[in-house]
């Protein structure tokens, strides 16, 4: 049923008039000026009237490949998908880290050393993506970049006999923040040449398209994969090589991009001034920065996923065998799947702002769900812990709506901008990433998970004080 829908949705969304006028798809933002990102400074207002002008010469060439592009593009969140599933945040980064060391502390490390190597770097690479003719180059290199930190680990694991030594800990956070360095970058590119090459109302089909299909092809290969490699003693040897192997091919996939040259004339600026320019978005859009504080609230979740599994294998004795690790990430990849296809429908039909609030609502439910199943007063919920994992794959398709609703806050000439300023307001958080760690070795899971989940509830009532974008006249 779910692959005829999507075979449905596919060829619903191919079909399409188009306006050879890119503004006619993007209705006024505001006329408010502290709301308006062309009212920032002059740097800002010089780059959009170059950035205009860019945009109507190649919005023919951008709306006759439109629809190739959606495909390229699905094609390759999809390559993504699949070598993602082999190393996803909640369940294989933090049993690997817990096999090489075991401290709560040392959980607590990894989301905060994935949002910094997200964050940061975008920040200075924003203004030479802005300058670049042809973004989908950046894209294709960051795509490759992202795999040489796993094919390191693979190079390594295949040496050692026992990955316990003391400095496979300081090698494995090193490499595993090379490559949020290289996926922030890449996400970064990805949000650019999305940005530049498919209209608003079309990025919800696009996520759409990748989420279901991209969890098909992902589910597939970890059921035939997954399960035997993690029953080996050092099984991570392959799975590294097969995430690395799995970028690899992804960032192949840029070469079939139809992406037309941009003419903007050449910003080069110093790197204090990203970090200026940065903040002259968050204090000049007030959009920008209702977004950011909803961003922010909701990233809470992310500093609890690798103490998930943790919870489970402490309360409920849940063993952390080939099986039940495949049995999270394949639920995990269900939901990511089915809430991109719905939520993306949603998105176009309705804007992102309501799934923003959807996702935030229904994500604080789950650590109260997690504590619950684990707790007296289910009496079998070892068997339905698998259920927490499902709520959890709401998570990567929300930091995806986020980044769609920001690329609706300003023109594409700012996109790069816009993008990498999130990017680093979404960091925020993780800096109490390892004091999350640490408190959940004091005082136990309790009051860790309940705290996180009114955080993320507080990120579901921010979205009514968020505009919709392109509703709003």
């Amino acid at each position: 049923m779910v692959i005829l829908s999507s075979t449905t949705y596919i060829r619903r969304s191919l079909p399409h008039r188009f306006s050879l006028n890119p503004r006619l798809d993007r209705k006024p933002l505001s006329t408010d000026a502290t709301s308006d990102p062309t009212q920032l400074d002059s740097v800002i207002e010089t780059e959009s009237s170059d950035g205009s002008s860019a945009q109507t010469q190649n919005s023919e060439e951008v709306l006759k490949h439109e629809n190739r592009n959606l495909i390229v593009l699905g094609m390759h969140y999809t390559l993504l998908r699949v070598a993602w599933v082999f190393k996803t945040e909640t369940v294989i980064m933090p049993v690997f880290l817990d096999t090489i060391a075991g401290a709560g502390w040392l959980r607590g490390c990894l989301p905060v050393l994935n949002r910094i190597g997200q964050s940061i770097p975008p920040l200075f690479l924003a203004n030479r993506l802005r300058n670049a003719p042809l973004k989908k180059l950046a894209l294709r290199y960051m795509t490759i970049a992202m795999a040489i930190p796993f094919m390191l680990l693979s190079a390594i694991c295949f040496q050692l006999d026992d990955l316990r030594t003391a400095w496979m800990p300081a090698v494995f956070l090193t490499c595993y923040t090379v490559f949020f360095a290289a996926t922030g970058l890449n996400n970064l590119s990805m949000g650019t040449v999305q940005g530049k090459l498919i209209r608003a109302n079309r990025r919800g089909r696009l996520m759409g398209i990748a989420g279901i299909v991209g969890s098909i092809v992902s589910i597939t290969a970890a059921w035939f994969l997954l399960q035997r490699w993690l029953e080996l003693e050092n099984g991570f040897r392959y799975i590294f090589a097969f995430t690395g192997c799995g970028f690899v091919v992804a960032s192949l996939s840029t070469w079939f991009i139809k992406e037309p040259r941009d003419d903007v004339e050449p910003l080069y600026q110093p790197a204090m001034h990203h970090l200026r320019n940065a903040w002259q978005v968050i204090r000049s859009d007030a959009s920008f920065r209702a977004t950011a504080a909803f961003g922010m609230c909701f990233s809470t979740i992310i500093l609890l996923f690798p103490h998930f599994q943790a919870l489970g294998r402490e309360r409920l004795q849940l063993q952390s065998d080939g099986f039940q690790l495949m049995l999270w990430v394949i639920t995990q990849n269900v939901t990511v799947g089915l809430a991109s296809f719905l939520l993306g429908m949603l998105a176009d039909r309705k804007g992102n702002r309501l799934v923003l609030r959807v996702e935030g609502f229904i994500t604080a439910l789950t650590p109260v769900f997690a504590l619950v199943l684990s707790s007296s007063f289910v009496d079998d919920g070892r068997r339905w812990y698998w259920l927490t994992f499902c709520l959890l794959g709401l998570t990567p398709v929300t930091i995806k709506t986020i980044t769609n609703y920001t690329l609706e806050l300003t023109e594409p000439i700012n996109h790069p901008r816009y993008v990498s300023t999130m990017s680093l307001c979404l960091a925020v958080p993780f800096l109490l990433s390892p004091l999350v760690g640490l408190l959940v070795d004091k005082l136990g899971f309790d009051i860790v998970f309940i705290s996180g989940a009114i955080v993320v509830a507080i990120s579901g009532f921010l979205t009514f004080r968020m505009r919709e974008p392109r509703h709003n006249a």
